[in-house]
């Protein structure tokens, strides 16, 4: 028996936004009221992840805020290129940036509700937990720059214990998931299979049909990404379906992140397995030829 269309539409609503907002508030206010930020310093606060995106699923807790310096960045530039556009070293760096935050979050929220993770940091606000990306800007420049302000904005931090620097693109990621969404290309329909699909997941992994770790919201919301715009619409039962026979022939190998910078499958931590990915379409089928 095929997912009634009754089910499918459930696993398509969105999830409470306004603790969300309350959340990224609340970090902000922290931030503004840390008294001893150095001169001239410049840094922006948004939300990432599925409560900026618009696929957050019931269930969903911590909200992804990013605290970005934008009066030093790092970039791709080769020195010579740097010196042509008069690019000069930074003397407030990621590593101080990141101690005056968290300085700030201990003090407005007590050093027991803020911890340091790999990544982020943990913060428990009085609405939702937060992990707060504390990095630089990125500049992304094409091969041939015109001037210095011809790049791709990305964002860039150190692992913590690892000395591995990460970069990703989490505005092209939301301007590309808009784009896709639109009317002119799905319709309004991506972003709700994107949550069909995330609750289809979790419905799994509640009744132990797959492991929690298989299909992590971000890695799914981008092999979604992939899928063309013409198998989206007309009713979620068609989309589940058209979206599904698809990724069964896909090359993977071809797909890429939803900011369309960097591949979705490979060895590193920030990349998904082709495995996995397989795994989890073979969960897809089976759920709907095996309805209940």
């Amino acid at each position: 028996m095929p997912i009634p269309e009754s089910q499918l539409e459930r696993w398509s609503h969105q999830g409470a936004v306004t603790t969300a907002r309350q959340t990224h508030e609340s970090i902000r206010e922290a931030l503004s009221a840390y008294q001893l930020w150095p001169p001239g310093i410049d840094y922006e606060v948004y939300l990432q992840g599925s409560y900026k995106n618009a696929t957050n699923i019931r269930g969903d807790s911590d909200v992804d805020v990013v605290v970005q310096l934008k009066s030093t960045f790092l970039s791709n530039l080769s020195e010579n290129q740097q010196r042509l556009f008069r690019i000069t070293p930074a003397t407030y760096d990621w590593q101080t940036f990141k101690s005056d935050v968290l300085h700030a979050l201990r003090n407005y929220f007590k050093r027991e509700k803020v911890s340091e993770g790999r990544k982020s940091i943990k913060v428990q606000t009085s609405y939702l937990p937060a992990d707060v990306v504390v990095c630089l800007q990125y500049r992304k420049y094409p091969q041939y720059p015109k001037n210095a302000d011809d790049y791709l904005e990305g964002i860039t931090f150190c692992v913590l214990g690892e000395g591995r620097w990460v970069i990703n693109y989490p505005k092209l990621h939301y301007d590309n998931g808009v784009q896709k969404n639109a009317p002119s290309r799905t319709n309004g329909w991506y972003k709700p299979t994107v949550r069909l699909f995330k609750n289809a997941r979790t419905y799994l992994v509640e009744r132990k049909v797959i492991p929690s770790d298989l299909a992590p919201s971000y890695f799914l919301e981008c092999f979604l990404y992939n899928v063309p715009d013409s198998k989206y619409g007309s009713s979620f039962r068609d989309t589940f379906c058209n979206v599904v026979k698809w990724l069964v022939t896909a090359d993977f190998g071809r797909f890429v992140s939803q900011n369309e910078q960097l591949p979705l499958f490979g060895d590193s931590p920030e990349q998904w397995s082709e495995e996995k990915a397989c795994r989890f379409v073979k969960a897809m089928v089976d759920l709907w030829n095996n309805w209940r």
